[in-house]
């Protein structure tokens, strides 16, 4: 009997890590945008090299809402500072902060999307299809609507992810423990504001 204990007192049941949990599954949204970049990256290449082989390429600030594309650039990078202000406000527990700056950073995407969808009613209307353009090369509506609707669909994404963590931190007082949580949620959502520069920058200035 004794010499049982002994034995697990030198071999003790090691405790669960925190890698386990929260560091396995931070590595795993890190992969993610890493693999994500790479796509991303190929999208916006491929519009590049269609830019610059063809010579009808209209100029994008002719055509498309420049003013509107600043509007919606600066509500994704003021919804990154109400996103780092959110996690700040987990790390201190401050519930209300929380859901103050987590319904303004939904809100700002959310508007995002209108924006968005109110521009590309606008194009659709003036012709700019997928396979048409009425002011020179058809690839400029395909790349347009791809490179959009492609950063869109993330912006959503990170809409519907973004709601599933608010909700479940209303229902918690002590959001401490909820940090890892919500900083992967940062993560992803800081992604897709960094990855929108590049998407804006392309389209709607070169």
């Amino acid at each position: 009997m004794s010499q049982v204990s002994s034995e697990q007192h030198a071999y003790p049941i090691q405790a669960e890590t925190p890698l386990s949990r929260a560091g396995w599954g931070k590595l795993a949204m890190w992969l993610f945008l890493a693999s994500d970049s790479v796509t991303f990256g190929g999208l916006i290449t491929s519009h590049l090299i269609l830019r610059l082989h063809n010579a009808d390429w209209p100029r994008p600030t002719d055509h498309l809402a420049f003013s509107l594309g600043l509007v919606m650039t600066a509500l994704l990078l003021s919804s990154s500072v109400t996103m780092r202000q959110a996690l700040a406000a987990v790390k201190r527990s401050h519930v209300r902060l929380f859901k103050f700056f987590m319904l303004f950073t939904i809100g700002a995407g959310v508007a995002f999307l209108l924006l968005q969808a109110y521009e590309w009613r606008h194009l659709l209307q003036e012709g700019l299809t997928v396979s048409g353009n009425p002011w020179g090369a058809p690839l400029f509506g395909a790349t347009f609507y791809t490179l959009t609707g492609f950063h869109g669909l993330h912006v959503f994404a990170g809409i519907v992810y973004l709601s599933v963590v608010l909700l479940y931190g209303m229902r918690r007082t002590d959001l401490s423990a909820y940090y890892e949580h919500t900083e992967m949620a940062g993560l992803y959502w800081h992604f897709v504001d960094i990855v929108w520069m590049f998407v804006f920058t392309c389209v709607y200035v070169l």
